[in-house]
């Protein structure tokens, strides 16, 4: 998957919970993907809905750097990461997914994976990663998905 088959108009649903343990939400979200500069950059501008503060937005803008399917990233969402950004970078696999990857508060990581699912949908997973000298019972080191957006 090339990185231009992203782009259009996409709506459906965000699944978002903060804790491992709470029970993804549902709720209405949308997308626009675009790209610029001769087509070298692509722009996920995204909403959704947080089930106590409201509406949200997000922008991922992504070009693929090298020859090597490397893509990097900048990460900007009105309620994760207000009023800074992430660098991410990842990779583009062969069966079309995007994987993306930063670092936070020192040791957390935040994961971004998008791909193209049948018929013609966008998937877009936001994990959190809880590094291991955070962990407790209730919140096992290792990623877990705060977002699971699916759009057509």
């Amino acid at each position: 998957m090339s990185l231009s088959e992203l782009v259009g108009t996409w709506s459906g649903s965000n699944g978002f919970r903060l804790i491992p343990a709470d029970p993804l939400v549902e709720l209405p979200a949308a997308a626009s993907v675009t790209t610029a500069a001769g087509g070298h950059l692509t722009l996920l501008a995204y909403s959704w809905q947080h089930p106590d503060d409201g509406p949200q937005d997000g922008l991922v803008l992504m070009e693929l750097a090298g020859e090597d399917d490397a893509v990097v990233a900048t990460w900007g969402d009105s309620w994760h990461r207000k009023p800074d950004t992430m660098s991410l970078s990842g990779t583009r696999t062969a069966d079309g997914l995007i994987s993306l990857e930063g670092e936070y508060a020192g040791e957390w990581g935040w994961r971004i994976h998008l791909g193209i699912g049948e018929p013609r949908e966008l998937l877009i997973r936001m994990e959190n990663v809880i590094p291991a000298a955070h962990a407790t019972s209730e919140m096992p080191a290792g990623p877990y998905p705060v977002m699971i957006l699916q759009l057509r």
